[in-house]
């Protein structure tokens, strides 16, 4: 068994580990879950007697195949959780994460696959990002960002990479929502600010900073 702390810290690492090169820092981790750098250590120290991650002080850290199961099973929980709350509770998905966080630690497996089955066996959760299978397999998705897409493309809005309620919250405002077609119109060469027009609608700028946590397809 172990404890929602540690399940968290498993959680990060693996979350760290898909958007880095090389091994997750303790430095990344610190900031990752605003906690003092001394208490990360003693913290990865304790992953590590468990067997649960590979660490050297100084060298960085990374998940054992035991540690990535376990990651992958609570990320699995926490994504469905998301799902029943914004499709079946009415949450929007600038509300869910923060629910699915207390959520997550529920480990009844029996309740987390009649949920699922429940839901239709959703593949993705309300932000776009896929669902690990009862096995532990993550689904590998080929996204690019709308920062990278060349002029007079068009392309669909599938995940963002951003989850906090400010910026969702901002895409509501502004119509940047999952499923909704973008066409980029233009790149301005000074700030990289893109002009896109959405659903062959309205035309709308949208900052370096929007655009390159924009996953699109």
């Amino acid at each position: 068994m172990h404890s929602f702390t540690e399940e968290n810290y498993l959680k990060t690492i693996y979350y760290l580990a898909t958007r880095q090169e090389g091994e997750v820092t303790t430095n990344s981790l610190a900031e990752m879950t605003a906690t003092k750098a001394a208490s990360v250590s003693d913290m990865l120290r304790k992953l590590a007697d468990k067997q649960l991650i590979h660490y050297k002080k100084y060298q960085g850290v990374r998940l054992t195949e035991e540690g990535e199961r376990v990651a992958l099973k609570v990320i699995r929980r926490h994504r469905i959780w998301e799902v029943f709350l914004a499709e079946k509770l009415g949450f929007g998905w600038d509300e869910v994460h923060e629910m699915a966080e207390e959520l997550e630690h529920i480990r009844s497996e029996e309740l987390v696959e009649k949920l699922d089955a429940f839901l239709g066996y959703p593949q993705f959760d309300p932000h776009g990002d896929p669902i690990p299978s009862p096995a532990g397999h993550m689904p590998t998705i080929e996204y690019a960002k709308l920062s990278e897409v060349s002029v007079g493309t068009e392309v669909q809005v599938m995940g963002v990479l951003e989850h906090s309620p400010e910026f969702l919250q901002h895409l509501d405002k502004t119509g940047l929502n999952l499923g909704c077609r973008v066409r980029v119109q233009d790149v301005n060469a000074f700030d990289k600010s893109v002009s896109v027009q959405i659903n062959h609608e309205k035309t709308l700028f949208v900052s370096n900073e929007v655009a390159r946590n924009l996953l699109v397809n």
